[in-house]
């Protein structure tokens, strides 16, 4: 796990992330338009096509990302992070979109070849792409890093698949110089299937937040350890996990001696959410106090003896 920032540097780096996709999908479309505009190549257009849904996709991040940002107020409680989720779905939408019109015109294309010209001006362009691209995957490969957030992870996507889509748009255009005037829409084609597979890669991530998905095993394991670095916690069970936005919310019983006065308690639990709150500084906690007597593991449900035979630990 990244080093915890606050959540002020993480809202900064959210914003900074969306900003800049926002951007470069404009100039890239600007660019591939003229391109395309010079040299008829199917290729160009498939990576133009893909720019504009990058741009419709990038607009709904930065909307559903400043909504996810908002506090919570008296009708959401929990936040807006689900937003961040939605915005994934959406995306996952655009690229499927762009994928099947592709695959429709890379198909009219083979039946109907046709000459590429001013291969120069695409070339330049594509390579201009290229750079831009990378750029920019750079500043969301460290916000993701530091954020986890679901939406840049998902626009993140769609923008290494532009950089495969950019380098396999280079080959066609300079294999087609010498001849080779089928490669172009074939390579259209296989751009088109890789884009289908990320827009499906992008909506399982999606429907996982939104349905609550458990966070992952590392990181259970990790709030496990925090709990058991704890000398009166004499045990943990019925730990559950999930991730709204950037938000992880943690839920938890530990185990306490029988005759610990009230205020005592109090304060262990205190302190073992300050201890989990300082290795995921994003997480909200929540911990149930039950005397240790009182746990038995027969009689808890299945789903919580699971998490029981995970997490327990004998009394130090």
């Amino acid at each position: 796990m990244s080093h915890p920032i606050s959540k002020s540097e993480s809202e900064r780096l959210l914003k900074l992330a969306t900003r800049a996709s926002v951007f470069t999908a404009v100039i890239l479309i600007i660019a591939k338009l003229a391109a395309y505009w010079q040299t008829d190549s199917v290729s160009i257009l498939a990576s133009l096509v893909d720019s504009l849904m990058d741009a419709g996709a990038s607009i709904i991040n930065l909307l559903a990302v400043g909504y996810a940002l908002a506090p919570p107020d008296a009708e959401h409680r929990y936040g807006h992070g689900k937003a961040e989720s939605l915005a994934g779905l959406a995306q996952a939408t655009f690229i499927a979109g762009s994928g099947v019109f592709l695959i429709l015109e890379a198909i009219q294309r083979l039946i109907t070849p046709q000459p590429i010209e001013a291969i120069g001006i695409g070339l330049g362009v594509m390579i201009f792409s290229v750079f831009a691209t990378l750029i920019l995957m750079a500043i969301q490969r460290h916000v993701i890093n530091k954020t986890h957030s679901t939406a840049i992870r998902a626009d993140a996507l769609h923008y290494k698949t532009d950089l495969l889509t950019n380098s396999a748009i280079i080959a066609a255009l300079l294999l087609s110089q010498v001849g080779w005037l089928g490669v172009d829409p074939l390579f259209a084609l296989a751009i088109a299937a890789y884009i289908l597979y990320s827009s499906w890669a992008i909506a399982r991530e999606a429907f996982h937040d939104l349905l609550d998905h458990e966070l992952s095993d590392d990181t259970r394991q990790q709030i496990i350890d925090i709990a058991k670095e704890h000398p009166e916690v004499h045990g943990i069970h019925d730990l559950r996990t999930r991730l709204s936005g950037r938000t992880e919310f943690i839920q938890l019983h530990l185990e306490l001696d029988d005759d610990i006065p009230l205020i005592e308690a109090h304060d262990i639990a205190d302190q073992v959410e300050a201890m989990i709150i300082k290795t995921i500084p994003t997480a909200e906690v929540v911990i149930h106090l039950d005397p240790v007597s009182a746990v038995d593991l027969d009689t808890l449900p299945l789903f919580k003896r699971t998490d029981q035979a995970i997490s327990s630990f004998t009394e130090k």
